[in-house]
């Protein structure tokens, strides 16, 4: 994994309005293998305001736990983020989402395999998707795998559903659990070490 350090501005154009504040808020939508560690992770990044883990891409509606487990629903488990982008950009998102998991995994992350923990990255307009495809071929051209990186970059279209109640901040609240423990706070620590200067106060 690596921090590629690309600091560009290009970022998405599908923005929330947060009327009592006067506050522009972006989305961002990612799948990059179990979402307990997307959300770990990302729930420490400056600028992030808001993370939800969900399922994306697939055409079964409100689908559940039980079935995306099933492998064969089509949809991915993804965290949906809401960002600041006068705190951080789309692209700087992206840097981050390509570091903590292996992009050249097809269809698994490590021993969780399946359709649904692809690497997808959901966009939600134009410019997301053009930033998306130029970050990969960012990637690629720097020769940082020798396999070739199968993320998929597709329009989000409103396909989007929130996992239930007991996925949400899940690390945090069960940091001794066996997955948690073996493979989300490792994930954590990387991060946190990797990308010390985009941390939130809190972990500063």
């Amino acid at each position: 994994m690596t921090d590629l350090n690309q600091t560009g501005t290009l970022i998405g154009q599908g923005a929330n309005s947060d009327t009592a504040s006067g506050r522009t808020t972006e989305v961002a939508t990612l799948g990059g293998g179990c979402f307990w560690c997307t959300e770990a992770v990302f729930l420490d990044v400056e600028g992030v305001t808001r993370v939800e883990s969900g399922y994306a891409g697939g055409a079964l509606k409100n689908p559940s736990y039980e079935r995306i487990c099933d492998g064969d629903t089509g949809h991915a488990e993804v965290v949906k983020l809401e960002f600041d982008p006068a705190k951080i950009s789309f692209r700087d998102i992206l840097n981050i989402f390509f570091a903590i998991h292996d992009p050249t995994q097809l269809n698994r992350q490590g021993n969780d395999v399946g359709t649904q923990y692809r690497s997808v990255v959901f966009t939600h307009d134009d410019t997301q998707r053009a930033t998306a495809l130029a970050v990969i071929d960012e990637i690629s051209k720097a020769g940082i795998y020798d396999d070739k990186i199968v993320t998929e970059v597709s329009p989000l279209n409103g396909n989007y559903w929130p996992a239930e109640k007991y996925h949400q901040n899940y690390f945090e609240q069960h940091p001794n659990q066996g997955y948690c423990s073996f493979v989300v706070a490792p994930k954590v620590a990387k991060f946190r070490l990797k990308f010390a200067s985009r941390l939130k106060s809190r972990q500063a």
